[in-house]
């Protein structure tokens, strides 16, 4: 018994994702969280076939929808590869939308798996107020120079290039923002990976940009408006993550059916107990939901309509469903569900995530206060 919907888009597509998934990343998935390593042979294999950039209607032929049924089901598997994808589609569609025709050659690469980007917004002191970020890129004749920390970067100790957010104009608060394309040689990392309590191997770590030197042509999009370029990039962003935690709840519920459905307690299975009965239920209905928020969004970005508050909404609840299905898949496991011997408690430390990155979910819940009360 499973919660995948009967009419997700293109079963072609579908029938390719799975097999992939299957065959590739679920016998990964354990040793990846084991050895916190980022799964570059994996990336590749994504990119040569065709599975890195299916959010790019402009430059892959495929559709947010598409990328979202993709992301949930690579998450259901392991929710590291999953969140390198989301991050790697981010940064491309960034290129696609702002960046200039040098900048947008890095895009064929990274699609191919060859190269790695990264998006460098988060600062140690500027997390949920990205505003307050302190780097700066300061001219010089028709240069810049870069002068900052960027923390908790996905995929920055692997990263061949990063889209960077520093302050072209310090008093200008968000409109003296500017986001800048800067290349391997021209940062460099600090201590990593980040020891993280979940999604482990996604190379997540540090830049430091210490007299970074770039010219006129790595503004990505204009002066002054890479702020507004951020907040656009992680609307579509959290559709990724609320695909992504749908998965990671999608699995737990899978493995609580199948033990419920096989432990036998007073010589019955517990799936005969009324108290789990109705606990399976919730799941399967609360993940339901979130998956339909999920494609809301992602149907309304396909349309070229704003969706700030729906991708806010299925943020919000995603995070939250996936972290209530894992901890109660685990409880329904009972002893054996505490033991690393088996995925459930990786299945919680990757849904906390869920709850925090992408906008924390106090964030989320300011943002959509914002849009409906004003």
């Amino acid at each position: 018994m499973t919660t995948r919907g009967e009419e997700d888009p293109k079963p072609e597509l579908i029938e390719l994702v799975r097999r992939f998934v299957a065959e590739e990343v679920a016998p990964h998935a354990a040793s990846i969280d084991r050895e916190n390593a980022f799964p570059g042979d994996l990336y590749r294999r994504m990119g040569d076939e065709g599975l890195l950039g299916l959010a790019r209607p402009q430059g892959a032929g495929k559709s947010t929808l598409e990328w979202a049924v993709w992301i949930e089901e690579l998450a259901a598997a392991s929710a590291t590869v999953a969140d390198i994808v989301c991050s790697a589609d981010l940064v491309a569609l960034i290129l696609d939308e702002h960046g200039t025709d040098e900048q947008k050659t890095r895009v064929g690469p990274l699609l191919a798996g060859e190269t790695v980007g990264a998006f460098a917004l988060t600062e140690a002191q500027a997390g949920s107020n990205a505003a307050a970020i302190e780097t700066v890129a300061r001219r010089e004749g028709d240069a810049y120079v870069l002068e900052g920390t960027k923390a908790w970067i996905t995929c920055a100790q692997a990263a061949d290039w990063a889209i960077v957010l520093a302050k072209t104009d310090p008093e200008a608060g968000t409109r003296g923002i500017t986001a800048f394309l800067v290349e391997r040689g021209d940062f460099t990392n600090g201590e990593g990976p980040y020891d993280t309590m979940g999604q482990r191997g996604t190379a997540v770590g540090e830049f430091h940009l210490d007299g970074c030197r770039v010219n006129e042509g790595a503004v990505v999009g204009e002066q002054g408006r890479g702020y507004r370029l951020a907040m656009k990039a992680l609307d579509t962003g959290r559709i990724g993550i609320a695909a992504l935690a749908v998965g990671i709840a999608r699995a737990a519920y899978e493995a609580a059916v199948d033990f419920a459905g096989s432990r036998e307690q007073f010589g019955q299975t517990i799936a005969s107990f009324q108290g789990l009965r109705w606990m399976l239920v919730d799941m399967a209905t609360d993940i339901e939901a979130a998956r339909l928020l999920s494609h809301k969004a992602a149907t309304l970005r396909d349309a070229g309509l704003r969706h700030t508050t729906e991708s806010a909404m299925a943020k919000l609840r995603a995070s939250d469903v996936a972290m209530k299905v894992t901890v109660d898949a685990l409880q329904i496991h009972g002893a054996s569900g505490y033991s690393r011997d088996l995925p459930l408690e990786r299945y919680v430390r990757d849904a906390k995530l869920t709850q925090i990155y992408e906008g924390t979910n106090q964030i989320q819940r300011e943002v959509l206060a914002r849009q409906l009360l004003g």
